[in-house]
């Protein structure tokens, strides 16, 4: 997504997926219905995939229609905004106990997936990383801009399909079995280009799956707070350590201008 719209801001929830889950979820578990899904977790994880997907096939028709990269990722904030409104309300008309449920989900955890869901992720993301693969001479070629890309060769067009494709299958879902987590999608790419001096997404793309990977795994191990019985939210984790950790990254290379 960084590469995409050559904005350093852009993360894997960039284009609404992440609220789209959450409307979804927040439809069922708001209404009424905590305690049945509490006996049927998959419910909320086909809410999310349902919310990610309708967004997915909505970004999509709009980018079919627009040239410029811009306009799809102002477009793609302008649809998590709609939907984060739409969650609101529901969050203000609903109960205490529902509400709660919620939350909960909204905060994130890799604790909860069983056997048969973490099955699911991996086909999903195997069919996501494949595609991204097939997507490193675009990107490679979009670091320079767009017309450099089109004198090379590469149908923008169909490039653009196929890196909003594989960002919204995995985006998706991790959502769906996971929660909305946040951060790690925006920073550990920062973090991988300062650890490694390379632009080539040949490199990248393994290095930052490999980065995310340690990010998260180190956040949820400090979630469980090592003998206590406290168990921390894990988007919180995520965003105290990470943060801290760029911000230092970035001071040290001297990548800050005056």
């Amino acid at each position: 997504m960084q590469t995409l719209f050559r904005n350093a801001l852009a993360g894997p929830d960039v284009l609404g997926l992440s609220a789209g889950a959450s409307l979804l979820v927040s439809l069922t578990i708001l209404s009424g219905n905590a305690i049945v899904l509490s006996n049927g977790p998959w419910a909320i994880s086909i809410a999310a995939s349902i919310g990610s997907g309708a967004v997915f096939l909505l970004i999509i028709s709009i980018a079919n229609r627009l040239r410029d990269n811009m306009s799809l990722l102002i477009i793609g904030l302008m649809i998590a905004a709609v939907t984060q409104s739409f969650v609101s309300v529901l969050q203000f008309v609903s109960k205490a106990e529902d509400l709660q449920a919620f939350m909960i989900w909204t905060l994130g955890s890799v604790g909860g997936t069983n056997g048969q869901e973490i099955e699911v992720m991996m086909v999903i993301f195997c069919i996501g990383g494949l595609i991204s693969y097939s997507s490193i001479k675009s990107l490679n070629a979009l670091l320079l801009g767009n017309n450099y890309a089109q004198s090379v060769g590469i149908n923008l067009k169909r490039s653009r399909f196929l890196i909003v494709l594989a960002t919204s299958l995995m985006t998706g879902v991790v959502t769906a079995f996971c929660g909305p987590i946040a951060f790690v999608g925006l920073a550990v790419p920062h973090m991988v280009r300062l650890m490694i001096r390379t632009s080539n997404h040949k490199i990248l793309i393994p290095a930052v799956m490999i980065g995310g990977a340690i990010l998260l795994l180190g956040c949820d191990i400090l979630a469980q707070l090592p003998g206590s019985t406290q168990i921390l939210p894990l988007n919180a984790v995520t965003s105290i350590i990470g943060a801290p950790v760029v911000i230092w990254m970035i001071l040290k290379n001297k990548k800050t201008s005056v």
